[in-house]
């Protein structure tokens, strides 16, 4: 029989922001914890080309099991490699990497992005998507190019660059197609983010010592006879600005509510701050302006690649992490990379104290909660124990996404909970309700016990007689006030 748990039978209802602590009140605890998701030469997903369906998806639950045995609360998929599609698009051609051909579509047909945002959402596992807005193939692909491949319907504008294959990304055809297909994954799917990396235009080929010029003169040639008169390097940067800026709002008029991250080379430029050495400029090289793009906003949340040790003084953890801090004007989510696939014996050897070390620092800023792993093989893997260690002594007990003020600041209502037998179910007015909550308080500390999609909990394992705290959360993370009840 069902036991009415409503408003009128709750004891108390009080803030939740902020990190759990030893108190009265219970705070949802708040930290972005993620890894990268690599598919491009199959660095995480698949283990290779052409695998049997039930096999892809059987390693696809077994990183989302991973990521929620461990601790984290998101994963950001690779979802576009280079112009190909890890998913059913209308645009594109599926992944050499997912079926051993471009193009091919597997077989038995499934959509492993549908598949992993329902089956991610259950576990309480975010879903951001990654794409490559301009590469156009890889050294790793084997065969030929679709006939849907961007290489044979837009020739004109995809050039070989060293060993890879590049759009242009000053073609407003490049522009277009690109922008076409990061919002038809908005549209169609249940995602929560939206993810670039660090490639923009690439990074610089050398052969015979000296820097080979990307091969976009006719495109320039076009723009000056059109009347532009920036340079080369002011007009590549514009051409970089206006994508994302674009990206962003497109983003922002379908839903408001998907988070639109970027994770540039974690150098703003050699020099900056003061002392830091770099073996390029992104700015000039990647025609990246990335502190233009952060200082004006087009971003939910900032994810530069901070992949050097603590130690490293030229390239120093902590003084960029500062320096990315301190030009967060607009307030933006500031959740550094981390290269924890370091801790590979065969690649680094780093400690797995290094990237608990860099957590830490993290942590002390105060002000954003959060990071994001490279990659998700070195978890899986437990590299030099760094699993071990992100789960015994970082990631305590599940933590929310922080919130994005930004976004939408009005907490939803206080959810009403019912009871049968042992099981609670938790109820709200709100009609955007993402996640669920459950703290336990024990002695003094309270503790989550449960977060995901799904509005039930099961409190058997749980003394009779314990308070127990139920939230509702929306779909930009703000919570509600919770509702207290006792076992």
């Amino acid at each position: 029989m069902m036991t009415a748990l409503a408003l009128a039978s709750v004891l108390t209802a009080l803030p939740s922001t902020g990190s759990t602590s030893s108190s009265i009140n219970p705070v949802l605890p708040r930290e972005f914890r993620a890894a990268w998701v690599a598919t491009v030469a199959n660095i995480d997903y698949p283990s290779k080309p052409g695998l049997p369906t039930d096999q892809q998806q059987a390693e696809l639950k077994r990183i989302v099991d991973a990521s929620k045995n461990i601790g984290l609360n998101a994963i950001v998929f690779q979802i576009r490699p280079h112009g190909d599609a890890f998913y059913k698009s209308p645009h594109e051609p599926w992944s050499y990497y997912l079926t051993g051909q471009q193009g091919r579509a597997p077989s038995p047909a499934w959509d492993p992005l549908s598949w992993l945002v329902e089956y991610a959402h259950k576990q309480g596992i975010e879903v951001h998507v990654w794409f490559n807005p301009y590469r156009a193939n890889h050294s790793a692909q084997k065969g030929a190019q679709s006939s849907n491949h961007v290489s044979q319907t837009m020739k004109p504008y995809v050039y070989k660059y060293g060993t890879f294959e590049w759009m242009d990304p000053g073609a407003k055809q490049v522009q277009d197609h690109s922008f076409k297909v990061f919002m038809d994954v908005v549209e169609r799917y249940d995602v929560d983010g939206i993810h670039i990396d660090d490639y923009f235009y690439p990074y610089p080929v050398r052969e015979n010592g000296q820097e080979v010029p990307f091969p976009d003169a006719a495109t320039y040639a076009a723009y000056q006879r059109s009347g532009g008169r920036m340079s080369r390097s002011d007009w590549r940067r514009h051409n970089v600005d206006t994508f994302i800026e674009r990206v962003y709002k497109g983003i922002k008029q379908r839903k408001p509510w998907v988070k639109f991250g970027i994770s540039p080379f974690g150098i703003y430029r050699p020099g900056t701050p003061a002392g830091i050495q770099a073996g390029i400029d992104q700015y000039e090289a990647l025609s990246a302006d990335a502190l233009k793009w952060f200082q004006e906003g087009w971003c939910d949340y900032y994810t530069p690649q901070l992949y050097w040790p603590i130690e490293q003084t030229p390239q120093s953890f902590p003084v960029l992490l500062s320096w990315w801090n301190s030009v967060n004007t607009k307030k933006r989510h500031l959740w550094p990379g981390l290269y924890t696939s370091r801790t590979n014996p065969a690649d680094g050897n780093w400690k797995a104290s290094q990237v608990e070390r860099q957590i830490g620092l993290i942590r002390a800023k105060g002000e954003n909660m959060g990071h994001v792993h490279f990659s998700m093989k070195s978890l899986l893997n437990d590299w030099n124990g760094v699993r071990k260690a992100m789960q015994e002594n970082v990631y305590l007990e599940p933590a929310a996404p922080p919130a994005s003020p930004w976004l939408d600041a009005t907490p939803p209502a206080v959810p009403t909970v019912t009871r049968s037998g042992s099981t609670y179910r938790m109820r709200s007015s709100d009609r955007d309700i993402r996640w669920y909550a459950v703290m336990t308080k024990v002695n003094d500390d309270w503790r989550v016990v449960y977060m995901g999609s799904q509005p039930t909990f099961d409190a058997s394992r749980v003394a009779s007689g314990t308070p127990m705290a139920f939230f509702a959360l929306d779909r930009t993370y703000n919570s509600s006030k919770p509702a207290i009840i006792n076992r």
